[in-house]
C-alpha cells in the first residue's frame, strides 16, 4: 500500500511538473510572438514613414516646359501658363522681395530668367499661411506676391519649371526652392542680378521704351528689396 501511494505521489508530481512545463512553453511562445508582432508592426510604422517622407519631399508633381531665354518686348504679353514660367518679357526684371500687391508678369519673368524662385499665392490665402511664405522668401533671388485667379492656393514657379501646392508648409516647396533657385542648369542668364530693376506692382503701369539696357547697370547680388517702397513691402534679408 506504501509502494502504491509513493508511485501515486511520483506520478502526480511528474504531472504537475509536466504541466508546469506546458504552461512555461506557452508563454514564453506567447510572449515570443507578441515581441514579433510589435517588431513587425514598428518595422511597418517606419517602413511607412520613410516612403511618406520621401514621397512628400518628392518633386515628381514640378511641371516642365521649354522656353528660349532673351526674348524681351516692352508691351504686355499674353502668357499661356498662370502664372508665368517662361517666354517672352519685359526688358526689365523686377527686383528680388516681398510684396504684398500683384506684380506684372512681364517683369517677374525677367527675374526667373535671371535664376529667381517667384511664389505667388491666392489673395484670400489665410494670413497665417503668407507669414510662413514670407519666411521662405525671405532670402536672396526670391519673389513673393498675390496672384489673382491662381490654380492653386500657392505655386511655385521658376525659369521652366512649375510646382502647385495647397499649404506653405508642404515640404516640396523648400525642396523646389533649393533645386531650382540660381541653378546654372535651369537659369537662362545665370548670376544676372535681381537688383536694380523696378518695384512696381501691377497697379502702375508697364515703363516705356528705352534705349538703355538694364543689364549693363546692374551687377549681381546676393539680395535686393524692392527699389519703391510705396509698392511693396521690403524684402527681409
Amino acid at each position: 500500500m506504501a509502494k502504491e501511494k509513493s508511485q501515486a505521489r511520483r506520478e502526480h508530481l511528474a504531472r504537475m511538473r509536466a504541466e508546469q512545463k506546458r504552461k512555461e512553453r506557452r508563454v514564453a511562445f506567447l510572449m515570443w510572438g507578441i515581441g514579433g508582432l510589435v517588431i513587425v508592426v514598428l518595422v511597418g510604422l517606419v517602413a511607412v514613414y520613410v516612403v511618406n517622407d520621401r514621397s512628400g519631399k518628392s518633386l515628381d508633381s514640378v511641371a516642365s516646359y521649354k522656353y528660349e531665354g532673351s526674348d524681351h518686348s516692352w508691351d504686355k504679353v499674353a502668357y499661356t501658363e498662370t502664372p508665368p514660367v517662361g517666354g517672352r518679357h519685359n526688358y526689365i526684371w523686377q527686383n528680388c522681395g516681398i510684396y504684398d500687391k500683384p506684380i506684372h508678369n512681364e517683369h517677374a519673368v525677367h527675374s526667373l530668367e535671371h535664376g529667381a524662385v517667384w511664389i505667388t499665392y491666392q489673395p484670400d490665402l489665410p494670413q497665417a499661411e503668407v507669414d510662413k511664405l514670407k519666411t521662405l522668401a525671405s532670402a536672396d533671388y526670391m519673389l513673393l506676391s498675390p496672384y489673382p485667379g491662381l490654380p492653386a492656393k500657392i505655386v511655385a514657379s521658376s525659369w521652366n519649371h512649375q510646382l502647385k501646392v495647397d499649404s506653405a508648409d508642404d515640404p516640396r516647396l523648400p525642396a523646389y526652392i533649393k533645386k531650382y533657385k540660381q541653378n546654372p542648369a535651369y537659369t537662362p542668364e545665370f548670376g544676372a542680378a535681381c537688383s536694380s530693376g523696378v518695384g512696381t506692382t501691377a497697379e502702375q503701369p508697364l515703363p516705356p521704351p528705352t534705349a538703355a539696357d538694364p543689364h549693363e547697370s546692374a551687377a549681381p547680388e546676393e539680395s535686393a528689396a524692392p527699389e519703391e517702397p510705396a509698392s511693396p513691402s521690403p524684402a527681409a534679408s
